[in-house]
């Protein structure tokens, strides 16, 4: 018997059944995967969830899938490290990482929904997928389709990071850079899917696919011993990986896992590209697109498609919304691989450098309980450090060369 119970608009609330569509036909809002949590609650409990296998899967009542999973069965669980170093740095006293810069397979947190949504595709019968994506979501689709031994299409941005673009073409797709931005490659996917009939993780499927995210969510309270952090910062690029740990959250509490939902969800952004915390800072009501221009190239989506809800999210939590420039970012990033030893990409240095400005401003105490999610690995985003880092010296093989080099840097 399935537990989810269909498709929902978000603004109307016109339920559809579970199928491949992901906008109203009456009032053309999105739609959203809605559960019967009476049965889940009959279903699940912290017991059965802790004799299963150590991923994302483990909360399977949860996903929006009527059979088992297909693929990326061994994605997620991440590592949840106490990060006492960190910290230290930014004077607070309990500072977590939910560190998914190490997520099987492709090292970001989107194998988590694309591992949901070509599972999905494949119950829906589909033999071909695709994306538009900034990066991350393109190494992803790309890994789990030559994993599913489906044929994909993935378009990007023609100027991502290189590192971006030799992952994703490694695993045999047909990859196609577009000239001009997210948005622009976003748009002519929408009309492709609708032409061709195939499954865009981000679009037809979308209300599935963003239905991954939660399990970090799921992850971080079953880590913190079944409760939620008092603070949580992560990322915004469309918006809905904010939106989705919410959910998780309030899930969790609806089919008695936890008792309660004390987060308070913080979102991040770049300040050359932040229309929903510029949103957030102005008190609208609804967000301004904005052309971007900055170094953190996956977070760059100038019109988000879940901006709306994210700022929502923040304002019903208790949160708020920041942003910081492209120096602070490479500065966050150091900061990070100098005290925890963990390399994120980007929008890491977004999240780290964000939540260093909201503890500094107030918004966030320094005496409570704080997850920071990083989404992606620093592999990933090399060139924005080139010269940033200093320089390796260089000697002779001579016990005497290194003396000296010793000599100066210890003193």
């Amino acid at each position: 018997m399935s537990l989810v119970k269909g498709l929902e608009c978000r603004e109307c609330h016109h339920q559809y059944p579970t199928s491949a569509i992901h906008v109203c036909e009456f009032c053309f809002g999105p739609l959203e995967v809605i559960y019967d949590y009476e049965s889940i609650k009959k279903e699940i409990s912290r017991e059965k969830i802790l004799s299963r296998e150590a991923n994302m899967w483990r909360y399977k009542e949860l996903l929006p899938l009527d059979g088992e999973p297909t693929v990326g069965t061994q994605v997620g669980y991440t590592p949840l490290v106490k990060a006492d170093n960190l910290a230290k740095a930014l004077g607070v006293k309990e500072l977590y990482i939910k560190n998914d810069a190490v997520n099987y397979p492709t090292l970001s947190f989107k194998d988590r929904v694309v591992s949901v949504a070509i599972s999905k595709a494949k119950e829906f019968g589909f033999k071909t997928v695709g994306c538009a994506s900034t990066g991350n979501l393109a190494n992803s689709v790309a890994a789990h389709a030559a994993s599913a031994g489906l044929e994909s299409f993935i378009f990007i941005p023609h100027d991502l990071e290189q590192g971006k673009v030799l992952g994703t073409l490694v695993f045999g797709t047909n990859l196609v850079g577009i000239r001009g931005t997210y948005d622009e490659v976003n748009r002519l996917c929408s009309e492709i899917a609708a032409k061709y009939k195939w499954a865009f993780v981000n679009i037809n499927i979308r209300p599935f696919y963003a239905e991954g995210s939660k399990a970090m969510g799921y992850e971080i309270v079953e880590q913190l011993n079944w409760k939620t952090p008092q603070h949580v910062v992560s990322p915004m690029a469309g918006g809905s990986l904010i939106t989705k740990l919410w959910k998780s959250f309030n899930e969790m509490v609806k089919v008695g896992l936890i008792e309660k939902n004390t987060a308070k969800i913080y979102g991040a952004q770049a300040t050359g590209c932040s229309p929903i915390t510029t949103a957030v800072k102005n008190g609208w009501d609804l967000f301004k697109p904005q052309q971007p221009d900055t170094i953190c190239k996956s977070l760059a989506i100038g019109n988000p498609a879940d901006g709306f809800y994210a700022a929502r999210v923040m304002h019903e939590s208790g949160g708020w919304g920041e942003d910081i420039n492209d120096e602070e970012i490479v500065d966050a990033m150091k900061l990070l691989a100098e005290t925890e030893g963990i390399f994120t990409e980007t929008a890491g240095g977004v999240t780290v450098g964000v939540a260093k400005k909201l503890i500094e401003q107030g918004r966030i105490p320094k005496n409570e309980r704080i997850v920071l999610c990083i989404t992606g690995n620093g592999l990933k985003t090399m060139e924005v450090l080139v010269g940033k880092c200093g320089d390796p010296v260089t000697i002779n093989a001579k016990i005497r060369e290194f003396d000296e080099v010793y000599q100066k840097l210890h003193h």
